[in-house]
């Protein structure tokens, strides 16, 4: 095989017979024709001197020098310059045996009149040659044969480097050459290969066989993708073809020549991409829904805080449960808007404790009743400098998975938040952790616990345990990235049949503090007959905010569009604020905002919007919009917003 080349039959032209006693050859009779007539090079020379006595036709053919010129020069010619020493040893000893009949044949390089090497096998044979010692020396040219073996070792060097399995394999499909790469593939070495069935090897579906031999022997060849197994019994998919080799006279088929390449990384990255589409558009079409969910809840929202000053005691239970139930939607939308973006936020303090006290109300909402819900969540935290969003997807991301580990039968989640000094112990046990204050938040469950040959994995983006269509496999892969992205570490502890702790160490802030909220008046958010233009596309949020601004002193306009606000502008100079919405038909609220400031420079703007995007937000940062309100939001957020504008605070939020 080519991994073991083996020399190449050949046939030698019929060997010339040779006398075998020490006597003068001339005294024999028929020697003068036979040795000129050899087909094989023959030559003469004196075992002392090395000169040529005598040479046959096939040598001067073969070596290029005429019969003089051979007679004129000595053995050392025909052999290259770094031969011609080991040629003068060969020749002493030759000389120095003294026995009748001597006949040896050893491999030589020779050189031919033009410079060619030759690689020759010679037999040598002492004679007697006008009384002094000679030797007869009879060559075969074996430098085609070289030359072939030469050749398959380079093949074979090239087609083992290849990455591909490589087989040649006869029509019974048993195998005669299985190179380096099909090792590797397979697990099969060339020795455990060789002589076995392909199909057997392959552990080959009877079906795909005939398909794929029906194919090869009426066409020539077969091209598909197939699965195969390796010799450790794990699955390797491969993209194979099958080429059948005919014999010279390109008629009768003598073997199968098999290429086959591993696209099992390949086909797994491929499903990876298909599922990472399938979330990217999971997440537009949430984003979508949303924005329509933060429209809807905008005018419930602002609709109850007006409400309740003018309803009695009676009413105002309703009131409250309809804002309760308003509120709730809007955190739960939110969450979702939040996640379904999936960019990096600005780096802010935090409260870790209202980021948990969030993530648990949304838990508290969606998880199962049959899941108890414990928190730990100690006033005295320390602030962290942090992505809110991120860091609430590292908690549901692990609380989604803890859920999912205690299965229908429930059990007990609990989170917690801790301050933590980080000691060089946990720095020398934990890659990436850093000595200092952190903030620790913990999630454990009594679920079913996790193997070390798991807890290894779970880390690996699209590695998951759970069913098909039950798991991406991204969520703790999400997760270890924003934590290193925090300049954080984290921790697991599970055992099997017990349940499981995640622990997410985040670098804290001891001496920042938080600001207390301010208890906000409605009534002290009264206007002083200020015009407002309200732009937006949904009616009701229109006569929600009217409803609020009317109610508190505000004269208002109203428009459904930017075309129409625009030309609504144009009839009422005398318009003192603006409140438009971001996405719109016909013209959105980023050109109606920009087309009002080249008309007036001063005017005072507020644009709302249930997601702003990266560069919507530059665009108003880069035309001086700093008054955002983020749909839903509240009547005494948006009188508070107007209020700050028109005192020159900007607001955002």
């Amino acid at each position: 095989m080519f991994s073991r080349p083996k020399p190449i039959p050949f046939f030698d032209p019929p060997a010339v017979a040779l006398p075998t006693v020490l006597a003068p050859p001339d005294s024999l009779p028929g020697f003068d024709e036979l040795f000129h007539r050899s087909p094989l090079p023959m030559w003469i020379f004196d075992l002392e001197t090395s000169g040529f006595k005598d040479v046959n036709g096939a040598a001067t053919k073969r070596y290029g020098w005429s019969r003089d010129e051979f007679l004129a020069m000595t053995a050392d010619k025909v052999r290259p310059p770094e031969d011609v020493a080991h040629f003068h040893d060969y020749r002493r000893q030759m000389e120095s045996i003294a026995r009748s009949g001597l006949n040896t044949q050893d491999a030589w390089r020779h050189r031919t009149k033009d410079g060619t090497l030759l690689s020759v096998e010679t037999a040598w044979q002492i004679i007697r040659f006008h009384g002094r010692k000679a030797a007869l020396v009879t060559i075969t040219d074996r430098s085609e044969q070289t030359r072939t073996e030469e050749e398959n070792r380079e093949l074979a060097h090239v087609l083992n480097l290849a990455a591909d399995a490589i087989i040649v394999c006869n029509l019974n499909r048993e195998v005669l050459f299985w190179n380096i790469g099909a090792e590797k593939i397979y697990g099969w070495s060339a020795d455990e290969a060789l002589g076995r069935n392909v199909q057997e090897l392959f552990h080959l579906n009877s079906d795909d066989a005939i398909k794929c031999i029906t194919e090869l022997l009426d066409k020539g060849e077969w091209a598909g993708e197939m699965n195969h197994e390796r010799k450790d019994g794990r699955e390797v998919i491969v993209n194979s073809r099958w080429t059948l080799a005919r014999d010279e006279d390109e008629r009768k088929p003598k073997s199968i020549l098999l290429i086959n390449s591993d696209i099992t990384e390949t086909k797994k990255l491929e499903s990876q991409f298909l599922r990472a589409q399938r979330l990217e558009s999971i997440g537009t079409l949430a984003s979508g829904i949303a924005h329509d969910l933060n429209n809807i809840l905008s005018p419930i929202m602002m609709a109850v805080g007006i409400m309740r000053q003018s309803l009695g005691p009676a009413e105002q239970k309703m009131i409250n449960i309809i804002e309760a139930s308003a509120a709730r939607g809007a955190g739960i939308v939110k969450q979702v808007l939040t996640f379904a973006r999936g960019v990096e936020g600005e780096r802010v303090l935090l409260q870790p404790k209202h980021l948990a006290s969030e993530m648990t109300k949304v838990m508290q909402q969606t998880f199962p009743k049959n899941i108890d819900i414990r928190t730990d969540f100690p006033a005295d935290l320390w602030m962290v400098l942090g992505d809110s969003t991120q860091l609430h997807q590292v908690l549901l991301n692990l609380c989604v998975n803890a859920r999912d580990a205690m299965g229908e039968r429930g059990g007990t989640l609990k989170v917690a938040c801790e301050n933590m000094e980080v000691d060089e112990h946990l720095v020398r046990t934990n890659a990436g952790a850093t000595c200092g204050p952190h903030v620790c938040f913990s999630v454990t469950d009594t679920g079913s616990g996790m193997t070390p040959e798991v807890m290894d994995k779970i880390f690996n983006p699209f590695f998951t345990t759970k069913e098909q269509g039950k798991g991406t496999g991204l969520g703790l892969a999400t997760v270890i990235g924003i934590v290193k992205g925090h300049k954080g570490f984290l921790t697991i502890q599970s055992q099997v049949g017990v349940g499981t702790t995640f622990k997410v160490f985040i670098p804290a802030d001891r001496e920042a503090k938080t600001e207390a909220a301010q208890e906000i008046s409605l009534e002290g958010l009264r206007g002083n007959g200020e015009l407002v233009l309200v732009v937006d596309d949904e009616a009701p949020i229109r006569e929600a905010i009217v409803g609020t601004l009317e109610s508190h002193n505000y004269r208002c306009y109203t428009a459904e569009d930017g075309t129409d606000a625009l030309a609504l502008y144009f009839e009422r100079r005398e318009i003192d604020i603006v409140i438009t919405d971001l996405h719109m038909g016909m013209m959105d609220g980023l050109t109606l905002v920009r087309s009002l400031r080249k008309l007036n420079p001063e005017i005072k703007v507020i644009v709302s919007s249930g997601h702003i995007q990266k560069q919507n937000q530059a665009a108003l940062d880069a035309i001086g919009i700093k008054s955002v309100l983020e749909k839903p939001y509240t009547a005494d957020k948006l009188l508070q917003t107007l209020k700050d504008l028109i005192h020159g605070i900007p607001a955002v939020g």
